[in-house]
């Protein structure tokens, strides 16, 4: 680990191709055996170092053949276009895990269980999202297309609201589920439908979630 500090507060969008539960948050095999996701982040605050950070976006791509912990994953990052120099490689360095104590934050723990990383692309990050209302959208051109929408009752059609809280995780404290549909292209293409959607803040820094 380097010894550059970091921040990054704000919210995120996760889509992957499990249940609405996503068994891998209660440390249960993938409902398919094998998993591919993505996140969106709107970085409300940042820093790393002397950076700042402060209304970019970025992206994950990830793909598993099996659970995420037996590891040979693929990953990409898809990072502002806005974004300086300085900045591009400094959200690199937190996405990539570099500057994050070992096992503390999703991004370290991606990294590692990762064989391969793709080329970062830099492109425009079209992102809109509601975590209490649990909506969202995100259009990266010619790499994401995605959207997340509330559970909704089989019987009534009202909406379903249901939350997953961890007070010892490495990537939210807690977040709203609901459902997503996403098609990617590039390396990692994969097309989800009505699967787990989660909407959540998040507050990391090098040591994981500040609390």
């Amino acid at each position: 680990m380097a010894d550059t500090k970091w921040m990054l507060r704000g919210r995120e969008f996760g889509n992957c191709n499990c249940s609405y539960g996503c068994p891998c948050q209660f440390n249960a095999p993938p409902t398919h055996g094998h998993c591919r996701g993505l996140m969106v982040l709107d970085i409300e605050e940042g820093y790393h170092g002397d950076t700042r950070l402060d209304g970019l976006r970025a992206a994950c791509i990830y793909r598993w053949p099996g659970p995420i912990h037996e590891g040979k994953g693929e990953r990409q990052m898809i990072i502002d276009r806005r974004a300086t120099p300085a900045q591009r490689a400094a959200l690199l360095r937190i996405l990539n895990g570099e500057d994050s104590e070992p096992g503390a934050t999703v991004f370290q723990v991606f990294t590692l269980m990762s064989d391969t990383t793709y080329e970062p692309v830099f492109a425009d990050i079209e992102f809109k999202l509601d975590v209490d209302g649990r909506t969202a959208r995100a259009v990266i051109p010619g790499v994401i297309e995605t959207r997340g929408e509330p559970i909704l009752n089989p019987v009534t059609g009202a909406q379903h609201r249901i939350r997953i809280e961890q007070p010892e995780g490495f990537e939210f404290t807690v977040a709203e589920i609901g459902r997503g549909w996403s098609k990617t292209a590039g390396p990692i293409a994969f097309d989800l439908t009505d699967s787990y959607g989660q909407f959540a803040r998040l507050h990391l820094n090098q040591n994981g979630i500040v609390r």
